[in-house]
């Protein structure tokens, strides 16, 4: 827990690090209350960024934002508090706080081998929206620059035995091979078989360097299906080039493509997202006879049984009809 970092800097950490957050707003005040409306502060899985003010309403406020973050979705929630008659603080009033949610960044990368064209492709993926693990057991291959202040997506991993490094690494994970030694491509290849849980697997090499590995991994009773799993040659065959950054641009352009293709799935879920306008119009309806007391955090419903929108209790629903 760190109260002392602003919120805006744990925001700007936290998405070039890729992990997932809660944005909590205060947008409604009313009545006597720890901090006024636009107060933000910041909640990750184990640590918050920031204050709302404290006592029994941030309490309640971080165990919303924790069971958001379980989610692993963005969406948007909001919720009431009667600080007195709900939480018992003796300020007395009530606010609104706005959640916003943040999930992690999906697109995790574990990549084998610093060479030429390990550093061309680092160099770009640290500009994109993953989490890179870059793997070698030669500390001397890695740019100083990187080992000591190294971009928030790129963690320089220096292993002696890079393959026990696979099992760090979440399901659905990309892994690009490019290590100086073919004999530990093979090693890092049949993990991964074995493993079989990855998004996207590439290996660096000519036509004849797959051929032998597909007829290795044969020997070791890997099946045809389980081997064309691997891409190899790795990239894209319309970037074509051999200078280390032309190989890479056509590696980052084909793990792109991929990730976006996931992402543009994921925009066409049917699921509902967001706060629908029944959730607002208590707060947008300032002029009528709605007492803001009268809004306990129980009237902001995520999502109804029937379908997925949020609702409004009967009570909150007849005062706005008035």
């Amino acid at each position: 827990m760190d109260n002392r970092q602003r919120w805006s800097e744990a925001v700007s950490l936290l998405k070039a690090k890729g992990e997932a957050f809660v944005l909590l707003t205060i947008i409604g005040v009313h009545g006597s209350a720890p901090r006024n409306s636009g107060t933000k502060m910041v909640v990750t899985a184990k640590s918050t960024y920031d204050t709302i003010g404290g006592g029994h309403l941030e309490f309640k406020s971080i165990a919303i934002a924790h069971k958001l973050l379980a989610d692993k979705d963005e969406n948007q929630h909001i919720e009431h508090f009667s600080l007195g008659a709900t939480l018992g603080q003796c300020c007395g009033g009530d606010c609104t706080v706005l959640f916003e949610s943040f999930a992690a960044c999906k697109t995790q990368i574990m990549l084998f081998g610093a060479g030429h064209v390990g550093k061309a492709l680092t160099t770009i993926l640290a500009d994109l929206p993953c989490q890179v693990k870059w793997v070698d057991n030669r500390e001397a291959q890695f740019p100083a620059k990187m080992l000591n202040n190294f971009p928030h997506n790129v963690e320089c991993i220096v292993s002696d035995n890079p393959v026990d490094e696979i099992a760090n690494m979440p399901a659905g994970s990309f892994f690009i091979i490019m290590t100086h030694n073919h004999q530990l491509d093979f090693e890092l290849c049949q993990a991964l078989l074995k493993r079989g849980d990855f998004a996207y697997a590439g290996l660096i090499g000519s036509e004849t360097k797959w051929k032998r590995f597909q007829h290795r991994l044969k020997h070791r009773e890997f099946s045809q299906e389980a081997i064309e799993q691997l891409k190899c040659p790795i990239g894209l065959s319309e970037v074509p080039g051999k200078r280390p950054m032309e190989v890479a641009v056509s590696i980052a352009a084909e793990v792109i493509g991929l990730y976006q293709k996931d992402d543009n799935a994921s925009h066409h879920s049917s699921k509902a997202q967001g706060i629908s306008f029944k959730a607002l119009a208590p707060l947008l309806n300032s002029g009528s006879n709605l007492k803001r007391a009268d809004l306990k955090s129980e009237n902001f419903k995520n999502t109804s049984q029937n379908n997925n929108e949020p609702i409004l209790s009967k009570s909150v629903t007849e005062k706005i009809n008035e």
